[in-house]
């Protein structure tokens, strides 16, 4: 059997093989540390342009493609991401910006994939590889997803994308004028939504999926009750901004916990949806520091940022 640390050589050794074959710079973000800034009172969880995003200093992070785990696109689009993150001694809020021409934000139709972003923190004491983990190395992963995102906003329907579609009738739904948005009498004829599948679900609380990873093919959703971070994104004049929240401490082993003063692993990673990025095609960080910034009597709060 192989330990970790062969693993993660192995790993390491089939990451240098596959850049030299083809041809992708790998990015390195070895050194960075991003600083978690201490605030008083609300984060602003759904707000990329408050002012107390200036009190976090933005750490470029360089991105590449993932080329260990088929499908690889060695080609991948976005190649560094900016972040910025806040702590109030009870939740954290970090938030990504990077470049992207293309708003994708559907995938009603099967040719279309949308864009995605994500943070993984290690579960393991010693870092994992930095790609989805590996066996005895989890990793919690926090994924946006702009689909997710533009339901929760406004809702659409199949019918939105093609409008002159017909439907004369599905079995087992209600009685009504609309076949198209008739309910079906009973939730075990969805059975993926009956079986509390979180990807069938009608509308999602929130656009940012909690999941853990150990290793390529491992990536598992966690349970409807552990879907506890929140997020929020926003496209605007080519940018996305995306806002990941949630309490600094869990209680589930699947979860990682954060403390001020102490120092954690990071990475990041994206996707393109309109140069059909989607599932192990994505940008990829290597880790990166995270410290929480000790709690401070001269923070700023957000009733400070309003004072002239």
């Amino acid at each position: 059997m192989l330990t970790r640390n062969r693993l993660t050589l192995l790993m390491g050794l089939a990451l240098a093989v596959a850049a030299v074959v083809f041809k992708t710079p790998l990015a390195s973000s070895q050194g960075l540390t991003i600083s978690v800034a201490y605030v008083t009172g609300e984060l602003p969880v759904a707000d990329p342009f408050s002012e107390l995003w200036n009190q976090a200093t933005a750490v470029e992070v360089p991105l590449s493609a993932q080329i260990i785990a088929k499908p690889i696109q060695p080609a991948t689009n976005i190649k560094s991401v900016t972040t910025r993150a806040l702590h109030n001694g009870e939740e954290i809020a970090l938030m990504m910006e990077w470049a992207d021409p293309t708003r994708d934000e559907s995938v009603l139709r099967v040719e279309d994939f949308r864009d995605g972003a994500a943070v993984q923190f290690p579960l393991a004491e010693s870092l994992p590889f930095y790609c989805m983990g590996q066996q005895g190395g989890d990793v919690n992963i926090w994924h946006w997803k702009a689909d997710w995102q533009a339901a929760i906003n406004a809702r659409q329907e199949l019918h939105d994308q093609f409008p002159n579609m017909y439907v004369d009738q599905y079995p087992f739904t209600e009685e009504g004028e609309d076949a198209l948005t008739a309910a079906y009498t009973d939730i075990a004829y969805l059975t993926a939504q009956a079986a509390g599948n979180l990807m069938a679900a009608d509308v999602h609380a929130s656009p940012v999926e909690n999941l853990v990873a150990g290793g390529f093919g491992s990536l598992t959703s966690q349970p409807l009750e552990r879907q506890n971070v929140q997020g929020y994104g926003e496209w605007s004049d080519g940018v996305w901004r995306v806002i990941y929240s949630r309490s600094l401490a869990s209680a589930e082993s699947d979860d990682v916990s954060l403390a001020p003063q102490t120092v954690y692993s990071v990475a990041f990673a994206a996707w393109d949806g309109s140069n059909e990025e989607r599932n192990g095609t994505k940008s990829t960080s290597q880790w990166v520091s995270l410290q929480l910034a000790d709690f401070d009597a001269a923070a700023v709060s957000p009733a400070a940022e309003e004072t002239p």
